[in-house]
């Protein structure tokens, strides 16, 4: 779509062009009109989505730059690195090298950047937690706030820092209030809906090219650890199914927990690749675990980790998700014409990572259903058997099970291999 759909000024207009942006983003189609009519967004989008520069773009069209008594928008993010980008990328489609905005460092001496603010600032730009510093300091006046941007909001609440980010927006008199994530989930809502009633959502969602031959690849959506091993038990007492499967964990020391965690049903049926502790049963090396017929589950931590070559392995268990997509990525990269089956286990907080190991195959996973019985642990409640939960949850917004579809009925005791085998023969059709 042609940048004049955006209805920028001809300086913007000329910035953005300069910077190779030829054509306006969707999600900048779908948001920035909403934007500038004052209307309270959550805007969800991949990385690289352009969800940066429609914020930007829409305070710079909407800023009146007159003297600044105190700041009119306050954009929070994760971390130094990304408030230094944001500032630059403001100063970048400005091009006013006397633009009113401060970057707060993430620590150190607050006395400078007080000065800074008091003295007036139309823009500030800092982690929540620095942010919630300098107000209590009284360096940070919200009082004249115009608008309260979240940026990489999946981030922020990643980092615990969600009950900061909501104390902020009580804090702040009636302002208008925009959050930018990657993805939309329970904790999303949890940190903003008491500062947002009535907000409008809107997702873009850049289209995929393949980019890569990968397994087929499926994803369990659970609440917490202890539902993953949970869900875990319930899929490995299928015996018939789940012969011979690999999981993978970050490190060794959850590779012991979980070692630990599973049900077996005799002896040495759960090993580790290179064990923490001398007592543990395991592998040096993973051509021991396809020679046993009696071990059925090889546990795998990422870390100080070298090549495996899971060549005969029919099912690959991502139990945790790396840090980087790249190490995900090479397991589940096709290396065989046997059948091959790869699961993930992801809690809302590692969904930004599935975006991202999205992103780099260019195949989006196909979401599956818990299998009966799995039990759903609440810390603040008794566990509860994921038939109830769903019940409870089923008038509930954003909640992350759903009651069965009457045309899944006929699958729903059917093992999570079956139906997963089942699903891959529909997709090749």
């Amino acid at each position: 779509m042609s940048l004049e759909k955006l209805k920028l000024s001809k300086r913007l207009t000329a910035s953005v062009k300069e910077l190779g942006f030829l054509s306006a983003k969707e999600i900048q189609l779908k948001t920035m009109s909403r934007i500038l009519g004052g209307h309270d967004i959550v805007a969800i989008a991949p990385e690289g989505a352009g969800k940066t520069t429609t914020y930007i773009l829409s305070v710079l069209t909407s800023l009146k730059f007159e003297p600044a008594e105190a700041p009119k928008v306050l954009i929070l993010a994760p971390d130094q690195e990304r408030i230094t980008e944001i500032v630059d990328q403001f100063y970048t489609l400005s091009k006013n090298k006397n633009l009113s905005i401060a970057g707060l460092r993430t620590g150190g001496s607050m006395e400078e950047e007080i000065d800074t603010l008091v003295d007036g600032i139309d823009i500030v730009v800092a982690t929540p937690s620095r942010a919630r510093a300098v107000y209590l300091k009284l360096g940070l006046n919200l009082n004249k706030l115009k608008t309260f941007i979240v940026d990489d909001a999946e981030e922020i609440i990643k980092q615990g820092m969600s009950n900061t980010v909501r104390e902020l927006a009580q804090s702040a008199q009636k302002c208008q209030h925009l959050v930018f994530s990657t993805v939309e989930h329970d904790k999303l809502h949890h940190m903003i809906d008491v500062f947002m009633k009535a907000p409008t959502t809107i997702e873009a969602e850049e289209p995929l090219e393949r980019k890569l031959d990968v397994y087929p690849q499926f994803i369990y959506h659970v609440p917490n650890f202890t539902t993953k091993i949970n869900l875990l038990n319930v899929l490995l007492a299928d015996q018939e199914i789940f012969d011979k499967v690999v999981l993978l964990v970050n490190t060794r020391h959850t590779a012991e927990k979980l070692a630990e965690s599973l049900f077996q049903t005799q002896p040495y049926e759960v090993a580790i690749l290179n064990p923490l502790f001398f007592e543990t049963f395991g592998f040096d090396d993973i051509q021991g675990f396809k020679k046993r017929p009696d071990c059925r589950v090889l546990i795998i931590a990422n870390e100080h980790t070298d090549e495996v070559d899971l060549n005969d392995i029919p099912f690959i268990i991502h139990f945790e998700l790396p840090e980087h997509s790249e190490q995900y990525v090479k397991y589940i990269v096709r290396s065989t014409e046997e059948e091959v089956l790869a699961f993930t286990l992801a809690t809302d907080i590692e969904l930004p990572s599935v975006k991202r190991i999205e992103q780099h195959t260019g195949e989006r996973m196909q979401e599956m259903e818990l299998p009966d019985g799995v039990i759903i642990y609440d810390p603040n409640k008794k566990s509860i058997k994921n038939n109830q939960a769903q019940k409870d949850a089923e008038n509930n917004r954003g909640a992350a099970f759903h009651t069965k579809k009457a045309s899944n009925a006929k699958t729903y005791n059917i093992g999570a291999g079956k139906k997963a085998r089942q699903e891959m023969k529909k997709k090749k059709g």
